[in-house]
């Protein structure tokens, strides 16, 4: 997966972003892993639902915390290419009939 800015993001089957009581924290659950990324990380998963595209994201950050587009969108689709180069991330797909 190549991730553009109009790419759809979203959580593989097999991977949970769950609030864990016992750690305090967001854990991402995976198959054997799990993995505890750091608050701004959590905020970005949560917004890769397959229905917002990368575009609609990075504007959604850089409204809420008012910063510099640019910036936002060099860091969001770093770490969402590093995500899906390891599998952890994938593309949501067209429902076909």
């Amino acid at each position: 997966m190549h991730i553009r800015e109009t790419s759809r993001p979203v959580l593989p089957r097999h991977a949970k972003l769950r609030f864990d009581d016992a750690r305090q924290r967001w854990v991402w659950l995976a198959p054997e892993r799990v993995l505890a990324p750091d608050d701004i990380g959590v905020e970005i998963l949560q917004l890769c639902d397959g229905i917002r595209s990368v575009e609609q994201l990075i504007d959604q950050l850089a409204a809420r915390y008012a910063a510099d587009r640019g910036e936002i969108s060099r860091d969001v689709i770093t770490m969402l290419q590093d995500l899906a180069d390891k599998g952890f991330l994938t593309e949501a797909r067209e429902k076909t009939s």
